[in-house]
């Protein structure tokens, strides 16, 4: 039979529901093997962007089907969702804050750890120029991006034939490249500076696509990663300990190994 784990805290962010490269049906088998507390979804959930471009014509059954598991969640466990709006799916913006018993759509939000710690939570499109200042140039970045993500579909089903396990392609491109190397390390530092400034111990956040657990001096940096290519969440014990949870795809009702819990913490100047 298999056990849920339970967690304190389940982070999710940028699963950009209304995409055909959305992992949804990853994600939803993630949260049907797990309880938690408290589910926060840290932005880019729905990808408002592509919808309105796109229309519903590519929301998908299994995109319903994830919210149903919401649902589940708080009426079978008493589950509080956190819902924080990100840059894609700044619609809510018209809406936020509003809640509907344990479901809270918020602009952002502090958690309060269970070491005692304070934690802002935000998905991290404001502290980006390019998102914020120039949005026209987020959005002939998108179109690339989604290319790369197109290119990276391919290269996995090359690699399923083959019986390679999921390879995050556009990953390992987005490592190599100096500019984006400093773009995520400026970001990091930008947030946990912001962080002091709020007086929280930690800030969490999404948006890059790139999951991590580490410090900027006494700061607590977090990132839940994304479900279109890294596959991650961030998972708080109910001790108080942080760890990034990254997907195998695998059937998690067969093999339950196939989440890898990494407890790393790095620390950063």
């Amino acid at each position: 039979m298999f056990i849920r784990k339970h967690f304190r805290t389940v982070v999710l962010s940028d699963i950009h529901l209304g995409t055909t490269h959305s992992k949804v049906e990853e994600v939803s088998r993630f949260l049907r093997s797990i309880n938690c507390d408290r589910l926060i979804l840290n932005g880019d959930i729905i990808d408002g962007w592509h919808i309105r471009k796109n229309g519903t014509r590519r929301w998908q059954p299994a995109h319903t089907q994830f919210f149903k598991i919401l649902m589940k969640m708080m009426e079978n466990y008493g589950t509080e969702i956190i819902y924080v709006r990100g840059n894609h799916d700044d619609f809510l913006d018209s809406i936020a804050p509003i809640d509907f018993a344990n479901l809270h759509i918020v602009k952002e939000y502090v958690l309060d750890g269970a070491d005692g710690k304070r934690y802002f939570v935000t998905h991290g499109d404001i502290f980006d120029r390019v998102t914020t200042q120039m949005k026209w140039l987020a959005h002939l970045g998108d179109l690339g991006y989604t290319f790369l993500l197109w290119f990276n579909g391919i290269y996995n089903r090359y690699r399923a034939h083959r019986g390679k396990p999921y390879y995050s392609l556009s990953q390992h491109i987005k490592q190599r490249v100096k500019s984006a190397v400093s773009y995520i390390s400026d970001f990091e530092t930008t947030l946990a500076e912001f962080a002091v400034s709020r007086r929280c111990d930690g800030i969490i956040c999404g948006h890059i696509h790139h999951p991590d657990n580490r410090y900027y001096g006494q700061i607590h940096y977090l990132n839940s990663g994304d479900w279109v290519e890294t596959m991650s969440a961030l998972t708080e014990s109910t001790e108080g300990d942080w760890n990034i949870v990254y997907y195998a795809e695998v059937e998690l009702e067969e093999t339950p190994s196939a989440l890898n819990i990494v407890p790393t913490i790095v620390s950063a100047s």
